[in-house]
């Protein structure tokens, strides 16, 4: 089974580098992206993933 992951970075140079390096390892799955704290709220809800990737210092 994979590990299903979501990205939340502000910077969409920041997601992309997180994704390519996450789509080289076999068992995780990246299912989402978010550029704010408002849409990873509802899509950690909705999607229920294993583990977020989530910058710490954004403005929202």
């Amino acid at each position: 089974m994979k590990i299903r992951a979501l990205i939340v970075d502000d910077e969409q140079l920041a997601r992309q580098r997180v994704r390519l390096l996450l789509d080289e390892e076999l068992d995780v799955e990246v299912i989402g992206e978010s550029a704010d704290g408002f849409e990873a709220v509802a899509q950690i809800q909705a999607t229920k993933p294993d583990l977020v990737f989530l910058d710490v210092q954004m403005p929202e």
